[in-house]
Parts: structure tokens; C-alpha cells; sequence
């Protein structure tokens, strides 16, 4: 009795220690896309009165965990019914991340007339400015939702070949990790602003280091922004072209820029296949624009 107690209490540490191994193997995979995550929801949270950033980043953050909630078990169930289907949705989400990734190389070089929204914020009343807020966290959340799909696949199809239940545990905890780790850095970066603020604040009206530190704070705020969407881009064309790469059987078959390195190959394809994929997009925008 004692020693089958024993067995099952080494299954056990057996299964923990291959899901905290393939937890760091996936986190890895996936950090590609959580940089363009971060890129994306720091846009998303910042633009608020400073009373309202945190209360808006909690509202977004729930809404991302019952995103997680709802996604996690579909994607089990293909997993262990339907597998091919997890490398078809992979496949999908590579040609959405590569598109995303070669139109926003696309818009930097040409770029697009943004409408302005209509009316200030202290022209507004409190109603009109509340609506305004939930739109935001609407839209937020969803394109959470896209982000999340992608993130538990690419994490789930690394984990394929391993058993159901190590499936379920690694990607569970590569999906609270994302959503933690990403919103808990998202909190920081929308906030830096106001600790260098208060930094200034506590100098007195002397130009000491505290002034100066809170002054680069202030000034460092957009270029992080800008920073992290730059690096989202060229994560997101590196983690589609790596899709592409290891499950589309072609690239293999034919050897394509095989003698290149990795990254710099995984890059290339997802920029010339996003960048087809961008074309037909477009095509298709002004066919439908002419009728």
C-alpha cells in the first residue's frame, strides 16, 4: 500500500518536472508574440485620465482571463479529438500574424490619414466620456482575444507529442503567465509617466537628480511605446515565419533558404508571405470599394 503510495507520489514530481521544463521551452516559443502583445495593450491602456489607467488595465486584464477561460478548453478539445486541427489554426494564425506584421511595415512606409476623434475629453460630458472608456476596453479585449488564440496555440503545438494532461498543465500556465506577466509590465509603462511626475514634484523647484530623473521618465514614455511596437513587428513577421517554417512540409522539401540563419530566415519568409498575404488584402479592399 505504502510503496504504491510512494509510486504515485514520483508519477507526480515525474509530471511536474516535464511540465516546468516544457512550460520554459514554450514560454520561450511564445515570446515573440507576447512582445507585440505587450506593444498592443500598452497602446491600448494609455490615452485615459491618470485616475482611470489602472481601473481600465484591471477591466482589460479580466476581460483577458475569461478570454484564456473560454479558449483553453476548444483548444484541448481539438487537441485530443481533432490534432490535425491544431496545426491548421497554427498554420492560420501565422498568415494573421505575418499580414499584421507586413501591414505595419507597410503603413510605416506609407502612411495612412487617421481620423480624429471629434472633441476633447473636457469637452465631453462624464456619460460621454465613460462610453468612450468601455469602447476602448471592448476593443481592447478582443484584439486580446486574437492574441490569446495565437498564443495558446503556438504553445499547445509545441507540446503535441506530449501526454493530454501535460498539455492541459503547460499551457495553462503558459496562459496565466502571459496574461500576469504582460499586464503587470503594461501597468508599469502606462504609470511611468506619473511616477516621473511625482519624482519632479518632490525636487522642490531644483534642477537635482531627482528632477532629471523624472523628467527622462516622462520623456521616456512614448519612446518605450514606440520602442515596443517596433520590436512586436519584427517579432511577430520572426514567430510567423518560424510557423511556417516547422509545419509546412514544402519549406522543408525544398530546402528554401535553408543555409541562411534561423531568425534572419524565419523573418524573410514571414515578411514575403505577409506581405502576399497584405496584397490580396488590399485587392480585395478595392474591389469592394468600387461596387
Amino acid at each position: 500500500m505504502a510503496s504504491g503510495f510512494f509510486a504515485l507520489l514520483d508519477d507526480i514530481s515525474a509530471l511536474m518536472d516535464d511540465v516546468v521544463v516544457m512550460s520554459k521551452i514554450t514560454t520561450k516559443k511564445t515570446a515573440g508574440i507576447l512582445g507585440d502583445d505587450l506593444a498592443v495593450n500598452a497602446e491600448k491602456a494609455s490615452g485615459f485620465v491618470s485616475s482611470r489607467e489602472l481601473p481600465v488595465l484591471w477591466a482589460i486584464t479580466k476581460g483577458s482571463f475569461l478570454n484564456k477561460l473560454i479558449i483553453l478548453p476548444i483548444a484541448f478539445l481539438l487537441s485530443a479529438f481533432v490534432p490535425v486541427a491544431i496545426t491548421v489554426i497554427l498554420i492560420l494564425g501565422g498568415l494573421y500574424l505575418a499580414y499584421e506584421g507586413a501591414e505595419k511595415v507597410y503603413e510605416f512606409f506609407v502612411p495612412h490619414a487617421h481620423h480624429k476623434e471629434e472633441g476633447s475629453d473636457a469637452a465631453k460630458s462624464p456619460k460621454e466620456v465613460l462610453a468612450q472608456e468601455q469602447k476602448k476596453v471592448k476593443s481592447a479585449i478582443l484584439t486580446d482575444f486574437i492574441l490569446s488564440v495565437e498564443i495558446v496555440i503556438i504553445a499547445l503545438g509545441n507540446v503535441m507529442e506530449s501526454e493530454l494532461l501535460v498539455q492541459i498543465a503547460v499551457v495553462s500556465v503558459v496562459a496565466i503567465l502571459a496574461t500576469v506577466g504582460v499586464y503587470g509590465i503594461v501597468a508599469l509603462i502606462v504609470r511611468m509617466d506619473d511616477f516621473g511626475l511625482k519624482l519632479i514634484s518632490l525636487s522642490n523647484g531644483e534642477t537635482n537628480a531627482t528632477y532629471h530623473m523624472g523628467r527622462g521618465l516622462v520623456r521616456a514614455l512614448p519612446i518605450v511605446v514606440k520602442g515596443l511596437s517596433v520590436i512586436g513587428t519584427l517579432a511577430l513577421l520572426i514567430v510567423a515565419g518560424g510557423i511556417f517554417a516547422h509545419n509546412v512540409p514544402w519549406f522543408h522539401d525544398h530546402h528554401i533558404l535553408a543555409s541562411w540563419p534561423g531568425m534572419l530566415r524565419e523573418f524573410v519568409m514571414g515578411l514575403v508571405i505577409g506581405s502576399l498575404v497584405l496584397a490580396v488584402v488590399l485587392v480585395i479592399k478595392k474591389l469592394f470599394k468600387k461596387k
